[in-house]
């Protein structure tokens, strides 16, 4: 089977099912595993490469009026490829290529190529989109198995957190300029990990965020995993983070619990990696009960040391 994946967490699952030779085409932003950066990249992105967050917000809110994503197909290498079956999305309007433009594709498409859309907003249906691709190409029972091993992972975590006495109050940025709360998945992963998320509830949407939410909710920690971006480009967004009225003075900072996660690479992937994901919270929420994940040699995430600010 020739296939397609038009957005991350899609071919990480399709990976995880053995069908690497299979994947055919991905998108700009696939990186993971490493062997899929080779492939035909069958998407490109309409955000200039140095735009800021700030720009990033506008260019974001500006598309979402007109109804139109942040991304567009490369319609003459998705012919090319031949593609059998295409894994897309419908659940963020901007973060992938639209759902009508990928209609619109595959009817110029010889073959007919099936399309299976993804719509996770809890870890259960990632799960159940794992089985989703497994039925689609004939590999049900290395999903099942796949699955079962995913969730013995989840299992044991609950299982350590069950004995958390205190579970901290948490906040999830999943952008710093303007602030955004954490969506769909991340309040369960938080919950799940020994922590309560105090800005965002399990299944609703991310949310832009009036700097004094944050304020008033006094957060003992704080994860910053921003969409899309590395620890290194978070990191350099964090002098506005620190310049927000108030910052010195949150629980977090003065206890120096600010932590940076990669959110391209987990939080922001609803595929596999989100139990990756959910073990890095609970190390870095409760490292005296959660061990440091597999495959770490230092700390999963960087603690931000010097919580200098203005107030």
């Amino acid at each position: 089977m020739r296939i397609i994946s038009l957005l991350p967490s899609a071919t990480e699952i399709v990976c995880q099912l053995g069908l690497e030779d299979e994947l055919v085409g991905v998108t700009h932003e696939c990186d993971y595993p490493p062997v899929v950066r080779r492939l035909p990249k069958v998407t490109r992105t309409l955000i200039p490469p140095a735009a800021s967050s700030r720009e990033i917000d506008r260019l974001v809110r500006e598309r979402l009026t007109r109804r139109r994503a942040l991304y567009t197909l490369d319609l003459p290498t998705l012919a090319e490829l031949r593609p059998e079956l295409i894994v897309t999305q419908t659940l963020c309007d901007v973060c992938a290529v639209a759902q009508d433009e990928v209609r619109e594709a595959v009817g110029t498409l010889p073959g007919n190529p099936q399309v299976l859309n993804l719509e996770p907003t809890c870890l259960d249906d990632v799960f159940d989109d794992l089985r989703r691709v497994g039925d689609a190409t004939g590999r049900d029972q290395r999903a099942a198995a796949e699955i079962a091993k995913l969730k013995e992972r989840v299992a044991m975590v609950a299982k350590r957190s069950a004995g958390v006495v205190h579970r901290p109050r948490v906040v999830v940025l999943e952008w710093i300029d303007p602030p955004f709360s954490s969506g769909h998945w991340t309040p369960e992963l938080v919950q799940l990990a020994g922590g309560e998320e105090v800005l965002s509830r399990p299944g609703q949407r991310s949310r832009t965020l009036d700097w004094q939410e944050v304020v008033a909710a006094q957060p003992e920690v704080l994860i910053v995993a921003c969409c899309g971006y590395d620890v290194e480009r978070t990191r350099a967004d964090l002098p506005i983070l620190q310049s927000y009225p108030g910052w010195s003075d949150l629980p977090c900072v003065r206890s120096n619990r600010v932590h940076i996660l990669d959110g391209s690479a987990y939080l922001s992937r609803p595929g596999p990696r989100l139990v990756d994901s959910l073990e890095i919270l609970a190390h870095a929420l409760h490292s005296e009960i959660h061990p440091r994940p597999l495959g770490f040699a230092g700390a999963p995430y960087d603690a931000v040391k010097t919580p200098a600010a203005s107030s």
